[in-house]
């Protein structure tokens, strides 16, 4: 099965159609969260999302914009696209986000593969560094777990003899590109396809991922996409004008 990881695309229309285009032939898409927020089309992507298939996992943006919890935790700016959001989704969409299951999911058919939207620990909190991820990988009993939120492409893993972090390299910054990732017996792995519409490695180009289940081989991406639509997007909405400009710089 050759599984389509979709993560953060926080109502980027853009990236996630540039994805789609980008993406090689797929038998399931999962999604790990955050499909609102920040962006200015939120109904577009929710409805894209609800057509692209059925799996997935809220995240706290998606909680936030629904009502589903406060926005004490959030930055002003943060704050202001949730409320926003919130006020521009229909009422449609607003409930079919509301009703996104809680992390972490096992997929049917694959009990060793886990979707979550933060750590499989708590729905919300970041795995990050190495630090973060030694916990999971360590108590939990399902080898591989896809997770989002950090919008950090990459993972952590953990061996008999080792354990690490790793990021894809890539050679360009403006392609479309992929790496591959051959996944090794007895390990276990935290992995993050990256954000699709708002990454914060420094790369501005939205990221997903194919997992090939079985070859085993993750197959990170990075693709460029309509960066000045999306901005204009956001202007246009009024939303605060740096959630257009941070988007040139990955951040």
């Amino acid at each position: 099965m050759r599984i389509l990881l979709l993560s953060d695309i926080h109502a980027n229309l853009e990236a996630l159609e540039a994805c789609l285009a980008a993406a090689p032939s797929f038998d399931l898409a999962v999604n790990l969260g955050d499909i609102v927020g920040y962006g200015a089309s939120p109904n577009e992507v929710t409805v894209r999302s609800r057509e692209l298939g059925k799996v997935f996992v809220r995240g706290n943006h998606d909680k936030a914009a629904t009502g589903l919890i406060d926005l004490e935790d959030f930055n002003p700016m943060a704050a202001a696209a949730a409320i926003w959001t919130r006020d521009t989704l229909t009422s449609e969409n607003l409930e079919w986000l509301r009703a996104l299951p809680k992390g972490p999911r096992i997929l049917d058919g694959l009990p060793d593969v886990q979707m979550v939207h933060g750590s499989p620990v708590d729905e919300d909190e970041y795995v990050v560094s190495l630090g973060d991820a030694l916990v999971p990988l360590i108590t939990l009993t399902v080898p591989l777990t896809f997770f989002g939120h950090t919008h950090l492409q990459g993972g952590f893993f953990a061996g008999a003899a080792a354990a690490d972090g790793f990021r894809p390299e890539y050679r360009t910054v403006g392609q479309a590109e992929s790496v591959a990732l051959q996944l090794k017996p007895e390990t276990r792995y935290l992995i993050n396809p990256g954000s699709v519409g708002q990454p914060r490695d420094g790369d501005w180009r939205a990221a997903f991922a194919l997992f090939d289940t079985d070859a085993q081989v993750v197959h990170f991406h990075r693709t460029p996409y309509n960066l000045k639509d999306a901005q204009d997007r956001i202007h246009a909405a009024n939303l605060p004008s740096r959630l257009a400009t941070r988007l040139a710089a990955g951040r």
